[in-house]
């Protein structure tokens, strides 16, 4: 992809945004970097991009902004319907993704995972497999490392993994990874999509322009992947944590297997695995597909699985307090995360949740908080609707505790009503915004709170 003396403008300050503005402008181009909130209220330090000669035009945008443009680049937050990008729609001028850019930049095949859940879980361990293999493989993406970085870096004869979310896929048409992962699809972001169907048409297009020579891995055992089948013009790879497939990756009599073209193979034990849960155990057959059919060796497969440890704040182990362990999972942003993460413990909870709310139904989540939660602690601004759904599904008022704004209280309020054979877990089924920057913050605010119990 040839950038020189092109005029670039891309929209949105940010890790991916910052991260192309510069990739391109140091390939050739004229780069505006636009974003329409004001510098002083921007977190980064953008002195390196003036530095280098990219412009920036911060604070209200108009439509001036796309005179001589010959190229729009967006960045994941950034909707596809605000007006300055429908003028770029209106010009005919070419609007793309920052994932797109690498894709187009890639010198090696791309494997990529999507999925309402799981997402980062199953690429950072796909990474460690691909690596085996691949040394300089990257990894990229929605995880928070700018994939347009990742694929230079690779480089030829090697391969980059990447996680993707609907929200790079918006603006993308030609995206076409080599292998392609859908792990799940359940209701999020229906706010910035609009409903659950196009949310779902988001994620099927990141296998939309594959050919016969590539791959598709679908969960089997999920009615909508299971679907997307039909609509794949890639070989499809399923993997099932339910079902013993005759071709697909799959759990046997406790043992993760490959069936594939009349070989049979098994990985290791279910039991060998450190990361916690059956949505693990799906993560860890998802990965294990991609990878063979990335070329790795069924033996490496077994070792880096039973080696590969949690993945920070997704069922992350912080400490055991006064015989009671601590566990983080503020990666659990919406109720569906949430529940899989209950489900991973047999009961005796101490749950803290809330925060951000999504305002997904919570019928399944207030059942199984019921069954497994002995006392429920709630955070931020969902606590009120949290609470009244909690009631609503019998759960008892004097179990139900509230903290108001402060992770502080919330652990501080845990600490004191814990014991032993109790566990506390983090896993706020909401989005993170309205007390931190982003779960990562949220996650390791907690982590510390916990730690300073040791003292």
């Amino acid at each position: 992809m040839d950038f020189t003396n092109m005029n670039v403008l891309v929209v949105g300050v940010g890790i991916s945004g910052n991260a192309v503005a510069k990739v391109v402008k140091k390939m050739g181009a004229e780069v505006t970097l636009s974003d329409s909130k004001a510098e002083a209220d921007i977190k980064y330090d953008l002195q390196e991009l003036r530095d280098i000669g990219i412009k920036l035009a911060l604070g209200k945008q108009d439509n001036s902004l796309l005179d001589r443009v010959d190229m729009v680049i967006l960045s994941p937050a950034v909707p596809v319907r605000v007006p300055l990008v429908q003028e770029a729609y209106k010009r005919n001028i070419k609007v793309t993704t920052e994932v797109e850019v690498a894709y187009k930049l890639a010198k090696s095949p791309i494997l990529a995972v999507t999925g309402t859940n799981g997402k980062t879980t199953t690429v950072t361990l796909l990474g460690q497999l691909m690596r085996t293999r691949y040394p300089n493989a990257g990894v990229g993406g929605n995880i928070g490392i700018p994939l347009c970085e990742e694929v230079l870096k690779a480089g030829e004869d090697s391969c980059t993994v990447a996680e993707i979310s609907s929200y790079q896929m918006e603006a993308s048409s030609e995206f076409n990874p080599h292998v392609a992962v859908v792990l799940n699809v359940t209701p999020d972001h229906v706010v910035r999509h609009g409903s659950l169907e196009v949310y779902q048409q988001m994620k099927e297009k990141m296998f939309a322009n594959q050919s016969p020579e590539d791959y598709l891995v679908l969960n089997y055992d999920d009615p909508k992947t299971r679907g997307m089948a039909e609509r794949a013009k890639g070989q499809v790879f399923f993997f099932s944590r339910q079902e013993i497939l005759k071709e697909g990756a799959f759990l046997a009599e406790g043992w993760l297997t490959i069936s594939w073209q009349g070989q049979v193979c098994k990985l290791c034990r279910a039991d060998e695995l450190k990361i916690k849960g059956g949505h693990n155990i799906e993560n860890a057959l998802a990965a294990a597909a991609a990878a063979f059919l990335g070329g790795v060796r069924i033996p490496k497969i077994g070792e880096v699985l039973k080696a590969f440890e949690p993945v920070e704040h997704r069922i992350e182990p912080v400490a055991t307090v006064n015989g009671v362990p601590y566990y983080n999972d503020s990666k659990a942003t919406n109720t569906d995360s949430a529940i899989k993460a209950l489900e991973s413990f047999d009961s005796h909870l101490i749950l803290i949740a809330g925060g951000d709310d999504k305002h997904t139904d919570l019928t399944e989540f207030m059942t199984l908080v019921k069954a497994k939660v002995d006392e429920l602690i709630l955070v931020g601004d969902a606590t009120e609707r949290f609470k009244e759904a909690a009631l609503a599904n019998g759960y008892e008022a004097e179990h139900i505790h509230e903290a108001g704004y402060s992770m502080e209280k919330a652990v501080e309020i845990a600490h004191n009503i814990s014991g032993i054979p109790q566990t506390v877990l983090l896993s706020p089924a909401c989005a993170s915004f309205d007390m931190y920057t982003g779960f990562e913050e949220r996650g390791r605010d907690f982590k510390r709170l916990v730690k300073d119990l040791l003292k």
